[in-house]
């Protein structure tokens, strides 16, 4: 495939469309960038070789110019001396190097066209390449992006295991039996105090009453000695 052929190829492709329809857009774009590097290669390769050429048919051209010139003096002068058959020979000389000229006037035409094509095409083309980068960064964050969420959502449906929920459950039994056996130790402590205090106030009790029980034997003595 030529070059032209494979630029018109490339300039007039719809890369969204062709992204769309492709089975890996990541390759895809990949290898839509270098063919069209490669391409920008090979335009700008041929652009500096017409340049090149135009430069050297150029030079011809002046070359012919200054031929030209030069053999129409030498008639002029042929003339002035009375020779015809120089200046004839002189014109023919001129005449030769004129349609020279005419030859590579047509020729610098043809190359500055081919030039601007060529400039044309390289504009064109870095602009489509610049497109399809940006298009191949967007897809590298996309994916980027899935990623992150397909690793996301992963982690949410392990969480949501029976086997993640069942170790949640046994830390959860865990954490209560140890909040239990500490409200055990708690209560125990309240319980040994709370029957001290009850002891203390039966003790005071039982004084109390053997108190009453000594004054009111007491009194009987003390009535029946009266």
């Amino acid at each position: 495939m030529g070059i032209f052929t494979r630029f018109r190829d490339i300039v007039s492709s719809n890369i969204n469309a062709m992204l769309d329809k492709a089975e890996d857009p990541e390759k895809m774009i990949k290898l839509m960038i270098r063919e069209m590097e490669d391409t920008l290669i090979e335009l700008k390769s041929s652009c500096a070789g017409t340049i090149a050429n135009h430069k050297k048919v150029d030079r011809l051209g002046q070359e012919a110019r200054e031929k030209e010139a030069f053999w129409n003096e030498k008639a002029e002068l042929a003339v002035t001396r009375g020779r015809d058959d120089l200046a004839r020979q002189a014109l023919m000389e001129k005449r030769r190097f004129s349609q020279r000229l005419e030859v590579v006037e047509t020729e610098l035409v043809d190359l500055s066209g081919m030039v601007d094509q060529y400039k044309n095409d390289i504009t064109e083309l870095e602009n489509k390449l610049k497109s399809a980068r940006e298009k191949q960064r967007m897809l590298v964050q996309r994916h980027i992006r899935a990623q992150h969420k397909k690793r996301a959502r992963q982690e949410i449906r392990r969480a949501d295991s029976t086997e993640v929920i069942k170790k949640f459950e046994e830390m959860e039994n865990h954490i209560e039996r140890m909040e239990a056996e500490a409200d055990l130790v708690d209560f125990g402590r309240r319980s040994s105090l709370e029957t001290a205090f009850d002891d203390l106030a039966a003790d005071e009790e039982i004084e109390n009453e053997l108190n009453a029980l000594k004054s009111s034997q007491s009194a009987e003595i003390h009535d029946t000695k009266s």
